[in-house]
């Protein structure tokens, strides 16, 4: 069962940095939802893999190869779906997951038939420019620095309180999970997109079980608050730094969500 949940974590981030890689908003989007499915399909894995008294892990053995055109990015996700498909073995739930990734492959085959989707990808040009933005160097730097970091941050928050529901019978526990899972996804999402139009769009590194194996969660969850305080700190400075209005009121709104993420943490304790 752990297999089969190491290559649904690898397809969920496939598809999820396919939707961040490519900039038009209808295949972005779609992708995205088709991303949303996939990590429903990790849940899902999971609960049955507690179930059955098995346990799973975060490993994953997966690159993020730099590609330079959306087919090239489709075909190679094209292959990833097909070749999971003799993973998931036989059950009700395989036959929804194969039914969901069968419908993803006829999505993806249609988006290939037009050869006018196969627009250029600048994700991963090392650019760091903005097109429409006149951001100085100093900007630029601080917004790359933050980007790196809080990618990674809010994967292994996505991850860690995941794997913490998984696990828990206590009602508000529950809740208060699955309010700053989806919070999280939405920052993953947003720095996700950031990083691709700078050019600098690249995987978070991998969780160790350290980081989600959590055996005292009233430390935990202290040690989450004082980060989501420093990462409101992050913003702010971010917000002043950067001399876009747009940006910057972006930031500021991020601020204000993570100060709400702070009241959600204080109901786990």
């Amino acid at each position: 069962m752990n297999k089969i949940y190491q290559k649904k974590h690898e397809l969920w981030l496939s598809i999820t940095f396919a939707s961040f890689a490519i900039s038009d908003e209808e295949i972005k989007s779609r992708l995205y939802d088709f991303a949303q499915i996939a990590f429903r399909h990790m849940k899902w894995i999971g609960t049955d893999t507690l179930a059955n008294g098995d346990d799973y892990n975060y490993d994953r053995d997966m690159t993020l190869y730099k590609r330079e055109s959306v087919f090239e990015i489709l075909e190679a996700l094209v292959n990833e779906v097909e070749s999971i498909q003799s993973v998931y073995g036989s059950s009700v739930l395989a036959d929804r997951i194969k039914t969901d990734d069968t419908y993803l492959l006829e999505y993806l085959a249609q988006i290939l038939r037009r050869e006018s989707n196969n627009k250029p990808v600048t994700a991963f040009n090392m650019k760091r420019e903005w097109l429409d933005k006149n951001l100085a160097q100093d900007q630029i730097d601080a917004l790359t620095l933050f980007l790196f970091e809080e990618s990674y941050k809010e994967y292994e928050l996505i991850l860690v309180y995941a794997y913490m529901q998984a696990r828990t019978e206590n009602v508000t526990q529950y809740n208060v999970f699955s309010d700053l899972i989806d919070e999280s996804h939405f920052h993953f999402k947003s720095f996700g997109d950031m990083m691709a139009k700078l050019g600098i769009l690249a995987l978070p590194r991998e969780l160790h079980e350290m980081t989600y194996v959590v055996k005292d969660l009233k430390q935990f969850v202290t040690d989450g608050i004082a980060e989501e305080e420093a990462a409101k700190v992050m913003c702010k400075e971010l917000s002043e730094a950067i001399k876009d209005e747009e940006l910057s009121k972006f930031f500021d709104f991020i601020n204000y969500q993570e100060s709400y993420h702070i009241e959600l943490m204080r109901k786990l304790l």
